[in-house]
């Protein structure tokens, strides 16, 4: 067993204990909130996982950019496993905002400007991933998902701040502008990020094996065919 992995099962392991640890004390620890009750719980998912979904964004633009300056595509390897990974906690986000959508507003989903505008950059990142799919050779790839993932972020500080700028039915910020948070449920919210960024770091490093790997392949396969 190499290095890296014993860091990914050491990663992992911690982020299952305190996960545990955090939902044990999320049901029994943690009053409901006095006007939503219990479904209140689980902005203690929603919001971690953007934190997570927007910094894997942010990673992914600085790959894009170090690999335009450098040309190494390991760096596009980093770039395309941290998008994906920001995928699914951006889809981690959505799904769990339409489920206390249908507790608190009786609806699955509405076309606030909040909840539109985190759809629209995740629906422009899940289309790198086309956009990689499309193209076969690999320095070509690297360099049109760079300039991608370059354009793409220009999005992401708005959907960040629309929840600030936009007086609609979602609820205000919490954790900074006008919303107000208690100091417990703060306390937890936080404390959740830490193992959700533990898994995220598992998965950005699983998946840049597999990008690796999946290189070495179509390097040996585009090998193989010029003979």
């Amino acid at each position: 067993m190499g290095l890296r992995d014993k860091i990914m099962i050491g990663l992992g392991a911690l982020a299952a204990v305190l996960l545990t640890r955090n939902i044990w004390v999320m049901l029994t620890g943690l009053p409901d909130e006095a006007f939503q009750g219990a479904i209140f719980r689980i902005i203690f998912f929603h919001v971690p996982a953007a934190f997570t979904c927007f910094l894997c964004f942010f990673l992914a633009l600085v790959a894009g950019v170090v690999y335009l300056v450098r040309k190494n595509l390991q760096w596009d390897a980093f770039a395309v496993s941290v998008t994906e990974v920001g995928l699914a906690f951006g889809a981690i986000n959505l799904i769990s905002g339409m489920i206390w959508a249908r507790i608190i507003w009786g609806i699955w989903w509405t076309w606030d400007w909040r909840l539109t505008s985190m759809l629209v950059c995740w629906l422009l990142y899940a289309g790198y991933l086309v956009l990689r799919r499309a193209i076969e050779e690999t320095t070509e790839r690297a360099r049109l998902g760079a300039v991608m993932l370059i354009l793409n972020f220009s999005v992401v500080p708005f959907v960040f701040f629309s929840i600030k700028w936009f007086r609609t039915q979602h609820p205000q910020p919490v954790l900074f502008g006008d919303g107000k948070m208690d100091e417990i449920y703060r306390t937890m919210l936080y404390g959740n990020w830490v193992p959700l960024l533990l898994i995220a770091a598992v998965l950005v490093m699983l998946r840049m094996r597999q990008e690796n790997q999946q290189r070495e392949i179509d390097a040996l396969r585009r090998a193989a065919h010029s003979f």
